[in-house]
């Protein structure tokens, strides 16, 4: 015991006090890029961190460059914001994560607007009383959609659970067994139907669900049909399920809506875009589902947010449920999403101002000059690098299964994945991914600009 303690003493004659080391001339350059209290936690834990480390060490010499270099790194470290900007090069353009969609600039300066100040989020300034809290969003969905009404939460899960809270507590739920999916989180259509306060019913197979099966199901209990998009995945080979309109004919001959879950939704014709064909929401509404709930930051290109669209009746009922208040979307994602909107609404080609269609749309002149500009500028600087041709994916659940023509840079190096790793930790982050012992850079979700970054990107590794 007394060699302990003595030890501890020469640990603590070792170090100086932390009030003597803020006085200290590095300190004071550092007071001039960091606050006082910053400074004085960093010390007080690079202290204590010294303490148990030389309790193990013979040399107990202090150096009070080495120290504050520490302090430094420490404080830079700590400074720095967990988020930070990211270049997605991974084809996957619609990247759960690394944030899904990309504003347009339009919904970046609404963002801007309605964060430096007050806004009239919930204020009528014409006659200047409490206003709604949606603003112009609800009107701009009923245009672009043709239902009668709308309504906004913070996700589209959010929007399923508002949907059944509402429409099927205490009741039973129908749903396709080829429908009960898992969407990323753990997010199980099983699991929100409990949730919701409902009872599922599941009827058909895996493969295979007609009409008759749903009509099986039907009793004193049953609240709703739900049908749900499959998301990340496809069923192919020996399947049927019974037409939407069939399915709707039957649910309102017995008085009960159809709620219907898009998953990723689209509000305009992909395949005008060179893209497979997904139903839009306006299909949806005219075929005569009741509900029909779709994401904000997928292929619509927004910011995270539920929309659910369809009989007002309906939506007078989600609206005024308890759980809205807990899912109600917050003022700046509502601020991107009008912006997001009024572009489907008044732009003449959207696609050419939302960065998520724009990424899925652009042709492969564009994506092989692009391939080619960065491979040129990775050559010169050293690098062994590849034009290659690949394929993309939408991501996001959305287009499951489609495999989108893109262009490749690929990097030949001794050691891909600590390369891969040395250009996570670039800022910007340039996250790629890796296949056959290379590092695979897909030009489908990078612009020019950021072809450009990349570069300076590997100007920095190789330094």
């Amino acid at each position: 015991m007394s060699q302990t303690r003595n030890r501890g003493s020469d640990v603590l004659r070792a170090l100086p006090q932390t009030h003597l080391l803020l006085e200290m001339p590095e300190a004071q350059a550092l007071r001039e890029e960091f606050s006082r209290r910053s400074l004085t936690r960093a010390v007080r834990a690079r202290l204590g961190e010294l303490r148990q480390e030389w309790r193990h060490k013979d040399d107990l010499l202090f150096s009070p460059g080495r120290f504050f270099a520490e302090i430094r790194a420490r404080l830079e470290r700590e400074s720095r914001p967990h988020m930070c900007r990211v270049i997605n090069a991974t084809g996957i353009v619609i990247h759960t994560n690394l944030g899904r969609a990309p504003l347009p600039s339009q919904a970046l300066t609404a963002v801007v607007e309605a964060a430096e100040g007050y806004s009239n989020l919930e204020f009528d300034l014409e006659d200047g009383r409490r206003g709604s809290r949606y603003g112009a969003v609800p009107e701009l969905l009923r245009e672009l959609t043709g239902a009668e009404a709308a309504l906004v939460v913070n996700n589209n899960a959010a929007a399923v659970l508002l949907a059944l809270s509402a429409l099927a507590q205490g009741g039973e739920v129908v749903v396709s067994r080829g429908e009960l999916v898992e969407i990323g989180g753990s997010f199980r259509i099983p699991e929100v139907i409990a949730q919701g306060g409902a009872r599922l019913v599941e009827v058909g197979t895996t493969n295979r669900t007609r009409t008759k099966d749903y009509e099986a199901a039907l009793g004193p209990e049953t609240r709703a049909f739900l049908k749900v998009h499959q998301s990340n995945y496809r069923i192919t080979g020996f399947t049927a399920a019974p037409p939407l309109a069939d399915l709707v004919t039957l649910a309102h001959g017995h008085g009960l809506p159809v709620i219907e879950d898009l998953g990723s939704g689209t509000l305009i014709d992909l395949p005008a875009l060179g893209l497979p064909h997904e139903p839009t929401v306006r299909e949806i509404i005219k075929a005569g589902v009741d509900l029909v709930t779709f994401s904000g930051d997928k292929l619509l290109g927004g910011p995270q947010a539920g929309l659910i669209v369809g009989r007002k009746a309906l939506i007078e009922r989600l609206k005024a449920h308890p759980l809205l208040r807990a899912l109600r979307i917050d003022k700046l994602n509502l601020a991107a999403l009008e912006a997001t909107l009024r572009l489907y609404r008044d732009a003449d080609r959207p696609q050419d101002r939302l960065p998520v269609l724009s990424m899925l749309s652009q042709d492969i002149a564009r994506l092989e000059s692009r391939a080619h500009s960065l491979a040129e500028q990775l050559s010169a600087q050293g690098w062994d690098a590849r034009v290659e041709v690949g394929q993309a994916e939408a991501g996001g659940g959305a287009l499951p299964g489609a495999a989108i023509a893109t262009r490749l840079v690929t990097i030949g190096h001794a050691d891909v994945t600590g390369l891969a790793r040395r250009l996570r930790l670039c800022r910007p982050a340039v996250v790629a991914r890796l296949h056959g012992g290379r590092l695979v850079l897909d030009m489908r979700s990078v612009s020019d600009e950021e072809a450009n970054l990349i570069a300076q990107a590997f100007r920095q590794v190789s330094a």
